[in-house]
């Protein structure tokens, strides 16, 4: 029996949706562990693309919803430049 699939190999993101009455804060917590189980060469973007499109249309208002919404838009640019480059400027 395989515990995870393609796109969630330890089923983090599967059993997040199981729990009731997870929090954001623990879905955020479970997000981390995901992306840093991941291997390397795997597209991270591809791979939350389709677990929401797996799990999001049946549960638009869970937190892990919410937390693969955000992980799927932050991932494309850096806030800040360090260095130099991060200090405003007089």
């Amino acid at each position: 029996m395989s515990k995870g699939s393609e796109h969630d190999p330890k089923g983090l993101i599967r059993e997040s949706y199981r729990i009731e009455g997870i929090t954001l804060a623990e879905c955020r917590s479970i997000f981390l562990d995901w992306a840093l189980s991941l291997p390397m060469e795997r597209d991270t973007t591809a791979a939350i693309r389709a677990l929401l499109a797996q799990y999001g249309g049946d549960a638009a208002h869970h937190p892990m919803t919410q937390v693969l919404t955000e992980g799927r838009s932050g991932s494309t640019a850096p806030r800040r430049r360090g260095g130099w480059r991060g200090r405003p400027r007089n």
